[in-house]
């Protein structure tokens, strides 16, 4: 199920821009796309401040590895809380 894009509220227009722009996000989020989150990057983060278990998606994912060992790194996980904290690769192998 889609939520509707295209509120038509009679009160105010900033709150059908606002309506929107949440359907857009959620609609965005339940099928599964990379532009509808906000915690992506392309590494790992070098900056800010991070709690333990914390996880940026990867934005530009490629098959990395040597033949028959290929994975995608899939996003980082912050391992110890800091600033920026401790990142790991999570990687997902492609079977290749």
């Amino acid at each position: 199920m889609k939520i509707n894009t295209t509120p038509r509220f009679k009160v105010d227009a900033e709150l059908n821009r606002f309506f929107r722009e949440i359907a857009v996000q959620v609609n965005g989020l339940s099928e599964g796309r990379a532009s509808a989150l906000y915690q992506s990057a392309q590494s790992a983060p070098t900056t800010g401040t991070w709690a333990l278990g914390d996880f940026v998606n990867n934005a530009n994912p490629s098959e990395l590895g040597a033949a028959t060992a290929k994975y995608v790194i899939v996003g980082w996980q912050c391992l110890v809380a800091g600033t920026p904290g401790t990142w790991v690769q999570r990687r997902a192998p492609t079977g290749n």
